[in-house]
């Protein structure tokens, strides 16, 4: 897997709601009505993460869930990356 090119990179985000690049990771806060649609959120998309094999780093407190993106096998930013930040804005389109 190779990583995102500056340009490339530019045109990933182009079709990316909210997906910013912070310290080499594409980086996005989500929040929900409570604590119980965080999990919720969490729960859902951990079985279409397992299925693509790519985990992100995530961090929740309370109705936030922060997350992080990148391959460290490409030591940096790759479609998987950006594929999976399109399946969680999806599971959380669903549940907002």
């Amino acid at each position: 897997m190779r990583r995102f090119s500056g340009p490339e990179l530019k045109d990933a985000l182009s079709s990316l709601t909210g997906w910013a690049v912070v310290n080499g990771k594409l980086h996005k806060e989500y929040k929900f009505a409570d604590f119980i649609h965080a999990f919720g959120f969490m729960a859902t998309a951990a079985l279409s993460i397992e299925k693509m094999g790519h985990h992100p780093e995530w961090f929740n407190v309370y109705n936030r869930v922060t997350v992080d993106l990148t391959t460290h096998d490409a030591q940096g930013i790759t479609s998987k990356d950006t594929e999976l930040a399109k399946v969680l804005d999806e599971v959380a389109n669903k549940l907002q």
